[in-house]
């Protein structure tokens, strides 16, 4: 697999985010959607990142930073014809390496409490992320789970 930084201009990039924003609305209510669009991917403090197996997207994810100690993993989403082959796993690891590499001290996340998030939550949790309460500018909600996980 080769993850490279994206600028969100290939049309199956815009594709998958919008897959993983479209795939939000089926299980979340709007007020606790958190996804970002293609627009809000590109702020500067995002980075985001394709995830491809030869000329296929397979994936993708972002961190976002939070300040210079703390960041945030957004927009994990593997294409729906690639679940279970270990590209989440992979990209993981990577962002993981990637937080680390910039001195990040704490990487965090915000997902669904519901069951589809199920296989998200239980990926985190095996790589050592822990639940949390609220973090940044998020707050309580019930269809939303927090995690975090010390570097």
């Amino acid at each position: 697999m080769d993850i490279k930084i994206d600028d969100l201009t290939g049309s199956e990039v815009i594709e998958l985010v919008s897959e993983h924003l479209h795939s939000m609305t089926l299980h979340s209510p709007p007020e606790s959607i958190h996804a970002l669009n293609v627009e809000a991917l590109r702020k500067p403090e995002i980075t985001f990142w394709s995830v491809w197996e030869k000329d296929e997207l397979v994936g993708c994810g972002a961190l976002k930073e939070l300040d210079g100690q703390h960041g945030e993993i957004k927009s994990m989403r593997t294409s729906s014809s690639h679940l279970r082959k270990g590209v989440a796993k992979e990209l993981i690891q990577f962002l993981l390496e990637e937080a680390k590499r910039r001195g990040y001290r704490r990487l965090s996340l915000e997902t669904g409490s519901m069951d589809a998030f199920e296989p998200a939550k239980r990926l985190y949790a095996s790589v050592g992320f822990q639940y949390c309460k609220p973090f940044a500018d998020y707050i309580e909600d019930p269809n939303s789970v927090f995690m975090t996980k010390e570097l």
